[in-house]
């Protein structure tokens, strides 16, 4: 572990000896990477919960969220495995999985600007104001957003929240099912709309940064 968490492996070639430390070493890289850089961390100790919101350490999250549903999108599966009466069954739900990091990318990058404007002290002061999954609130201080932009937000939310993990959104909350469709039918959300203002709510960190080095 200790040699694990020293390197800055550019592949995946730990992960088939030990998925579970693979996986969760990216704080570690981040504490190496920036040792490297000069900054005087220590890489053999568990992180600590400021270093864990580092808004650098949230964006490269989010970007790989993002990464992920593009390569789930890009791969069309057959589900042979299954029947066939219930493959088309398995394909919304692959869709779903990938608008669920759609939004969980979303969600990470539209906190990690919060850290930014807010700084780690005030982020972590704020609470519960930012403990959810709705993007739309996440996302107000984001401009130029119109009435269908925030909608979107508020469909996807459904995925990162339930849709992405279960078929049922729980009992008596059946009609956040109908929620998602009447977002999509009263807007005609096409998936050109979603990325676009998918793109257009992660890009705006780049002026997120450069206002708070003004």
């Amino acid at each position: 572990m200790a040699n694990q968490r020293n390197s800055l492996p550019p592949g995946r070639e730990t992960f088939a000896q030990d998925p579970f430390s693979h996986s969760a070493l990216g704080a570690m890289k981040w504490e190496s990477a920036s040792l490297y850089a000069g900054y005087p961390i220590d890489p053999s100790a568990t992180p600590l919960s400021e270093q864990l919101k580092n808004p650098v350490l949230w964006m490269t999250q989010a970007h790989a969220m993002s990464q992920a549903a593009t390569a789930v999108l890009l791969k069309e599966q057959s589900f042979a495995e299954m029947p066939l009466s219930v493959r088309a069954v398995c394909e919304s739900q692959y869709c779903a999985i990938a608008m669920m990091l759609i939004g969980y990318s979303l969600e990470v990058s539209l906190k990690a600007m919060i850290i930014v404007q807010e700084g780690i002290e005030g982020y972590t002061q704020m609470g519960k104001k930012t403990l959810h999954h709705r993007l739309e609130d996440l996302a107000s201080f984001v401009p130029d957003l119109s009435k269908k932009d925030k909608a979107i937000l508020r469909g996807l939310s459904h995925f990162v929240s339930w849709a992405g993990r279960y078929p049922d959104p729980g009992t008596g909350k059946e009609q956040k099912l109908e929620e998602i469709f009447d977002v999509g039918e009263k807007y005609q959300v096409t998936a050109s709309d979603l990325f676009n203002v998918s793109g257009r709510v992660m890009s705006y960190a780049q002026t997120v940064v450069s206002q708070a080095l003004d």
